[in-house]
């Protein structure tokens, strides 16, 4: 994935939230900057204008799914409204705007209805200030770290399974799902929405929770699930998300007269690629991110601090590692990472990556910790 269009800057309302993060996260990936333009009670005019003013694209994320149903109603109203009255003040508007609907825009609910006509308030502001608009109809989105008994069912489903619960199914239905990343792309113009069909996946709610009792089950002693499908991954990585706790994952090391020998990584199913690296005192490797792709590191012999930081976040994890006690840890999707060889030999350190590198595709994206 490529910015392509030349695209340099983005403002975008509601980025604090789940899908925002999401969505900085894809942006950055991709060399694109983000300005946020908070709404509500926090709005100002003049520093909406001014956002706007200087960016290509516009994303509206904020809204309100909750809450009574004039919250619900008034609330997407007036993010939408100030939005429409920031785009009719600008001078140079973006040429671009997305915002992001739902599936729901046509089932009548207080909720739908909410969306839709907040994408007319929209659509009539792009259009009075000759901008494009994109109206995305999102499914049932889930992704990393994503809020529990709030955001979606997949978020407390791999909360409750993370953290010893029982989690059950109320009312079984079908869910179509969307994984946070690909809905980012499609509202940054980075993909189109027919990726909003292609690549989404449509099973029950209770064939959902028993995908995700086998993945706990699988991940409860660090073995990596079945990695044999896009979704697959992405919903392994959504599970990781509420597992980073537990990092780092011991490893059992069995030593005699000959020396020594421990299992590093065991995968139930998909690609892999696993790499050695040696690392010289005092020097510091990684410093760098992936989207989609799982990463273990695990120290093999000497000493080192590995370092884990959550993108947009001041959150940093450290893990102190030697090889004489032998511990894996699996770097958190969207989380930049680094490891620093702190004794005074020769570090040795085994890599191993869920997909082949692809250089047209590496998802590696640097970052310092």
């Amino acid at each position: 994935m490529n910015a392509g269009s030349g695209v340099t800057t983005v403002a975008m309302t509601g980025a604090d939230g789940f899908l925002g993060w999401h969505t900085k996260c894809a942006l950055h990936s991709v060399g694109i900057e983000t300005v946020e333009v908070p709404v509500g009670d926090a709005f100002d005019q003049d520093q909406a204008v001014a956002a706007l003013a200087g960016a290509d694209r516009l994303i509206h994320l904020a809204g309100v799914n909750r809450g009574t149903d004039d919250e619900v109603a008034q609330g997407n109203a007036l993010f939408a409204t100030q939005i429409a009255g920031a785009l009719a003040s600008t001078d140079s508007p973006p040429a671009a705007i997305s915002y992001a609907n739902s599936i729901q825009a046509d089932n009548g609910s207080v909720y739908g209805s909410a969306k839709a006509r907040a994408a007319d308030v929209l659509a009539g502001a792009a259009a009075t200030v000759g901008a494009t608009f994109a109206d995305v109809r999102l499914p049932n989105l889930f992704g990393e770290h994503g809020r529990p008994f709030y955001n979606a069912v997949t978020s407390t489903f791999c909360h409750l399974l993370a953290t010893g619960g029982n989690p059950s199914v109320e009312v079984d239905r079908d869910l179509t799902l969307l994984h946070a990343q690909d809905a980012a792309e499609v509202l940054a113009g980075l993909a189109g929405e027919a990726a909003l069909v292609e690549r989404a996946t449509t099973l029950t709610v209770s064939g959902l929770l028993d995908r995700l009792r086998i993945i706990a089950a699988t991940y409860a002693d660090g073995t990596i699930p079945a990695l044999a499908t896009p979704f697959d991954r992405d919903l392994v990585n959504t599970y990781r998300s509420y597992t980073i706790d537990r990092l780092p994952w011991p490893l059992v090391r069995h030593a005699d007269a000959r020396g020594s020998f421990f299992e590093t990584i065991k995968v139930v199913a998909g690609q892999g690629q696993t790499s050695f690296s040696t690392t010289v005192p005092g020097v510091t490797r990684g410093d760098h991110y992936h989207r989609r792709k799982i990463e273990r590191f695990v120290v093999l012999d000497g000493r080192a601090t590995m370092r884990i930081r959550r993108m947009f976040t001041h959150e940093v994890r450290t893990f102190e590692v030697t090889g004489e006690a032998p511990v894996a840890v699996d770097m958190p999707t969207m989380w930049t990472h680094n490891i620093t060889n702190t004794g005074d030999s020769t570090l040795f350190t085994q890599f191993w990556i869920s997909a082949i590198y692809d250089p047209t595709n590496p998802d590696t994206v640097l970052e310092a910790v």
